[in-house]
């Protein structure tokens, strides 16, 4: 069984403690325990935070910073390592693996340049012999909470911006996924960091909860399903947290006429059924407009067919599994509703099921409108619904009943278009002629409606904001 990290002390926890299993979702074997830690675990490891971040929020940035660097170092020289790690226990490819090291070193890259990102401003005379200034601090102890999706970039997202603003962390990683965060804190603590600036307690709800209200728990970051980030909000902000709360997406694909389909058939392809469709990016529906639905199903579905599901550690794999069977079930149980709800079945799946692991191929799903199940909750698989759309103003208008903001996106040559869709369209990342408009670490990953519960998004320099406290000192001599 995986310990937790209380200090700079790994322990396992006590006898009776109830254990889940943890999974290769590519043979269904289980590979190791994690432990369900209860509130006491979770106190432990919060006042372990709160007595480092005496020391810590006083330690000079610089010495924070070259710690920060000695950490990137070491996350570069253990990259393959990680990229295997979380193909193991996750499932993804390990070119998706790579690439979501990549995406999450990039954020320590965004820590190392403190000394300019906490920068206050200053205003002298602000009234005769009187200057102002602006600093910033940290907050405090900080808790993450990643989802199992992302078990290496997500925490990468939370803990480095967190740790070199001056706080302490304490991380509850996805029980589902949980070593890719225990390969951090390792590493994280061969980097030189003091004990209690990082801390790592796995478990379930308990353990979210106790964190939700613990007293010394200054600001929460979430990264999961919408009615949890919901939850999560609304737990920590009525025990006076600061909260960033990411939630679940519909995301939808607009292919306008013009669109080139050498561009648009594998940029669809890499957004609904990479990571095996399980990202909140994932391009849920595609919408066609007008003349490119009759244009565009047939090498969909064709090169839909022809993709290689398999385990993700296989050369040429392009589609990876699930992470559990009943979540591969659930899903599957989605293309059985929609075709009930009226949809066309034209590239099924479902065959993949029969061999060992978690396993469901790429789907599409024809004729899907707004109103039926996949065609407006969240599948988190990888299932293609196809819609159609007379005109750009329909297509808007049927991404926009969405409860759910989090990105879309629009294929075509038109500025026009891509103008009105950027302005009009309801989502906090949009993309024009991209497969998935993710945001670099320097700016905000920016979910809209039902996709964020909070203020301040997450990395960027909403990131630094929601991570330091301001104080400004007005001075007469």
């Amino acid at each position: 069984m995986i310990p937790n990290l209380v200090g700079s002390e790994w322990r396992h926890p006590s006898d009776g403690t109830d254990s889940l299993p943890i999974y290769n979702p590519a043979t269904g074997q289980v590979i190791d325990q994690v432990p369900v830690s209860g509130s006491h675990e979770v106190d432990a490891a919060v006042q372990a935070a709160a007595t480092a971040y005496a020391s810590w929020s006083r330690t000079p940035v610089m010495e924070r910073v070259r710690l920060m660097f000695r950490f990137k170092a070491l996350l570069e020289e253990h990259f393959e390592d990680l990229a295997a790690i979380t193909t193991r226990h996750h499932g993804k490819t390990l070119d998706e693996s790579r690439g979501e090291v990549r995406r999450g070193i990039e954020v320590v890259d965004f820590a190392c340049g403190a000394p300019t990102l906490l920068q206050g401003r200053t205003l002298r005379d602000v009234s005769a012999g009187v200057d102002q200034d602006l600093y910033r601090y940290p907050v405090g102890v900080c808790a993450g909470i990643p989802p199992f999706n992302f078990p290496v970039m997500i925490p990468l997202w939370m803990f480095p911006l967190a740790v070199v603003a001056g706080n302490t962390f304490v991380l509850k990683p996805s029980e589902r996924t949980p070593l890719g965060a225990q390969r951090l804190a390792e590493i994280f603590l061969e980097a030189g960091f003091p004990g209690g600036v990082l801390n790592v307690v796995h478990g379930t709800r308990a353990a979210v909860d106790a964190l939700l209200s613990h007293p010394k728990v200054q600001a929460i970051s979430f990264v999961g399903s919408a009615p949890v980030a919901k939850h999560v909000y609304q737990t920590a902000a009525a025990n006076g947290k600061r909260v960033q709360a990411l939630g679940g997406a519909k995301n939808h694909i607009v292919v306008m006429p013009d669109a080139d389909p050498e561009i648009t058939v594998p940029a669809i392809l890499n957004s609904a059924f990479g990571n095996a469709g399980e990202r909140c990016l994932a391009g849920s529906v595609a919408v066609a407009v007008g003349q490119a639905g009759d244009r565009l199903l047939e090498p969909l579905r064709d090169a839909a067919s022809k993709m290689v599901v398999g385990p993700g550690d296989q050369p040429g794999v392009q589609v990876g599994p699930l992470i559990r069977a009943d979540h591969r079930d659930r899903v599957a149980a989605y293309v059985e509703r929609g075709v009930s709800e009226g949809a066309e079945l034209v590239v099924d799946g479902r065959g993949e099921m029969a061999r060992p692991g978690f396993f469901l191929g790429p789907t599409i799903l024809d004729r899907v409108t707004s109103e039926m199940s996949v065609g407006h909750e969240e599948v988190f698989g990888p299932v293609l619904s196809f819609a159609r759309a007379a005109t750009l103003d329909e297509a808007i208008a049927q991404a926009n009943r969405m409860a759910l903001g989090n990105m879309a996106t629009i294929f075509t040559q038109s500025g026009r278009a891509a103008r009105e869709f950027r302005d009009r369209v309801e989502a906090g990342m949009t993309g024009i002629n991209v497969p998935i408009a993710q945001p670099f670490a320097f700016f905000p990953f920016s979910g809209w409606k039902g996709s964020f519960y909070g203020d301040l998004h997450v990395h960027g320099m909403d990131g630094v904001e929601f991570y330091t406290r301001k104080k400004v000192v007005v001075t007469r001599w």
